[in-house]
C-alpha cells in the first residue's frame, strides 16, 4: 500500500500554518515565495543553515521545529543544488527524498513549495514527476503485517504541492499518477508470496486491466496444447497449478497499425524443477514473474494515460515444481515453432516459457516489435550487478531507441553482443537447440535461445534479473520489488510509437 493518503496541487504562496518544505538552491539562493516564507524568521535562515552548515546542496536539508515568526509548525529546507541545471530525474528523486523527511514529522498533513531561485520554477510535466517520486517513496508493501499500537502506526500523510501553475501540473499528474500506479501494481506482483498469486490469480490481476479499456483474454491449458506450446506446458507439468497465457490489448492508435508488443516471463515460483536450486535463497524465487509483472504494469500505465497507440501484452504464467509428472533434464520438447529442444538443466525454465509465448505472439499479431522482459539469468548480476538491466537485440535501432528511453525514464540498461558464434554454443547433437550452453556466457547464450523464436521481428530481450527486486534502495523505492521496466516501456511508447 502507499503511505500516501491524498496529493493534490495549489498555487504557490505562503503556508500559514502546519508543516511546509520549500526549496534552497546553491548558496542558500530562494524562490520570492520561499523568501517571503523566511522573512519573518526570527534570525532569519542565514543563522539556523550556518549553526547547522546548510547550503542547499543537492538533497541536504535542515529541518526547523517551530520556527519562531513564521507560524509554522515545522519548516524543512530542502536542498536542490544548481536549479537551472536539475532535469526529470533529478525532480522524481526530489519529489522522493522530500517524502522521506516530511514521514519523520508523522505529521497527518505537509504543503512542498516548488519554487525555487530565479527562472527555474518546475513546468507542469516536471511538476509532475515531483509528485511521481512522493508517491513511488510512499509505498510500503504492508499487507501482512499484522496491527501495531496506535502510536507506532505509520500517518498516511495528504501532500500538496503549491506550483507556479497548478492546471498545468494536473494536466500533466493525470498521465504521470497512471504510469505511478503501474509501476506500483508491478510492485506489488512481484512482492506478493507464491501461495498467494498463481498462475491462475495472476491472469486475474491481468483481467482487472478492462476496467482501464484493455482488451484481456487468457488461454487455459487446453488452449495452450491446441496450440502445441509444449515448451511452455513442460515447465508446469510439476506444479498442481494451472498455466496460464494472459493477452492483454490496447487499442490506442489507428486501427490497422501494427502493435508494439511486450512479452513477460511469469514464473510465480521458480524451485528449479529436477534440476533445484540451493535452499538457500530461493525464497526470492517468488520474483521470478518480475518481467510478467513489468509487463501488466505498463499495460496499465499506457491505458491509465490513454496512450495513442497499439499495444500487446503477453505474458506466460506458470509455476516451475519438482514432483512425480516434472520434466526431467534430458527430456526434449517439441515447442509451438516446431522447433525441438533438449533439456538440459530444468532451472533454465524462463526461456521455454518465452519461446512459446513469443512465437505466438509473432505469429498471431504480426506486432512492429517485440520485447520481452524476463528475470532470466543469475549471469546477467555477475556482468551488471544491481545496477543495469541487460540489452539484447536483433535490430540497432530499436536498440537505440530503448537506450534512450532508459536515460530519460531513469530505469538505465546496457547492450551486450549477440552473434553466430554465441549460438555454437546451445547447438545439440540430440535436438534443434538445448536449452542451456553452461555457465560461460550465460545470459547471452539465453538471448540466443530465444532469437530463434522472433522469426526476424525487430526484437529486444530486457534481462532484469538484477533490477526487478533486490536492488539497491533509492529516492523513489524501499521495496524489494522495484517495477523495474513500467516507465521504460512506458517512456519507448511516448517517445517513439505514439502518433
Amino acid at each position: 500500500m502507499t503511505k500516501l493518503a491524498k496529493l493534490n496541487f495549489s498555487k504557490a504562496e505562503t503556508p500559514k500554518g502546519g508543516v511546509a518544505v520549500i526549496l534552497a538552491g546553491s548558496d542558500l539562493s530562494l524562490g520570492p515565495v520561499a523568501a517571503e516564507v523566511v522573512s519573518g524568521l526570527e534570525g532569519g535562515l542565514q543563522r539556523s543553515a550556518g549553526i547547522a552548515g546548510f547550503t542547499g546542496k543537492k538533497k541536504a536539508s535542515l529541518d526547523l521545529v517551530a520556527p519562531a515568526g513564521s507560524g509554522l509548525d515545522r519548516l524543512i529546507v530542502f536542498g536542490v543544488g544548481d536549479a537551472g541545471e536539475l532535469t526529470g530525474d533529478d525532480w522524481r528523486a526530489f519529489g522522493g527524498a522530500v517524502f522521506a523527511e516530511l514521514q519523520k514529522t508523522k505529521a497527518d498533513a505537509a504543503t512542498v513549495l516548488l519554487d525555487v531561485p530565479g527562472d527555474a520554477d518546475p513546468s507542469g510535466v516536471l511538476a509532475a514527476e515531483f509528485a511521481m517520486g512522493v508517491k513511488l517513496r510512499a509505498y510500503a508493501f504492508d499487507t501482512y503485517k499484522t496491527a501495531k499500537k496506535d502510536d507506532d502506526k505509520p500517518k498516511n500523510m495528504k501532500v500538496t504541492l503549491a506550483v507556479a501553475d497548478p492546471k498545468a501540473s494536473k494536466k500533466a499528474w493525470s498521465s504521470a499518477e497512471a504510469i505511478a500506479d503501474g509501476v506500483i501494481l508491478a510492485r506489488d506482483l512481484v512482492n506478493e508470496p507464491a501461495n498467494v498469486l498463481g498462475p491462475v490469480e495472476f491472469a486475474e490481476k491481468a483481467k482487472e486491466l478492462t476496467a482501464l479499456g484493455v482488451e484481456v483474454e487468457v488461454l487455459g491449458e487446453k488452449e495452450m496444447k491446441k496450440l502445441k506450446m509444449a515448451a511452455l506446458l513442460g515447465v508446469s507439468q510439476g506444479s498442481t497449478r494451472p498455466p496460464q497465457l494472459a493477452v492483454m490489448r490496447w487499442n490506442g492508435g489507428k486501427k490497422g497499425d501494427a502493435p508494439v508488443a511486450f512479452v513477460g516471463k511469469g514464473v510465480v515460483f521458480d524451485t528449479g524443477g529436477i534440476s533445484i536450486k540451493p535452499a538457500a535463497g530461493m525464497e526470492d524465487m517468488k520474483g521470478d514473474m518480475g518481467g510478467a509483472a513489468a509487463v501488466i504494469g505498463a499495460m496499465h500505465a499506457i491505458a491509465g494515460r490513454k496512450a495513442k497507440a497499439n499495444v500487446i501484452g503477453v505474458i506466460g504464467l506458470v509455476e516451475n515444481m519438482p514432483d512425480g509428472n516434472a520434466q526431467r533434464p534430458g527430456d526434449i520438447v517439441t515447442a509451438m515453432s516446431g522447433t525441438t529442444i533438449e533439456i538440459l538443466n530444468t532451472d533454465a525454465e524462463g526461456r521455454l516459457v518465452l519461446a512459446d509465448a513469443l512465437w505466438y505472439t509473432q505469429e498471431k499479431y504480426k506486432p512492429a516489435i517485440m520485447i520481452d522482459l524476463a528475470t532470466l539469468t543469475g549471469a546477467v548480476l555477475v556482468a551488471l550487478g544491481n545496477l543495469n538491466a541487460g540489452l539484447f537485440s536483433n535490430n540497432d535501432g530499436l536498440a537505440d531507441k530503448l537506450l534512450s528511453s532508459a536515460k530519460s525514464s531513469g530505469e538505465p540498461l546496457w547492450r551486450l553482443p549477440l552473434s553466430k558464434e554465441y549460438d555454437k554454443i546451445i547447438d545439440t547433437p540430440n535436438a534443434d537447440v538445448k536449452n542451456t550452453g553452461g555457465r560461460w556466457a550465460g545470459s547471452i547464450t539465453a538471448a540466443q535461445f530465444l532469437q530463434r523464436f522472433t522469426n526476424d521481428v525487430p526484437w529486444a530481450h530486457l534481462d532484469i534479473a538484477g533490477t526487478a527486486f533486490g536492488a539497491p534502495k533509492d529516492d523513489i523505492c524501499q521495496s524489494w520489488a522495484s517495477g523495474y521496466g513500467v516507465r521504460l516501456l512506458n517512456q519507448l511508447v511516448a517517445d517513439h510509437y505514439e502518433g
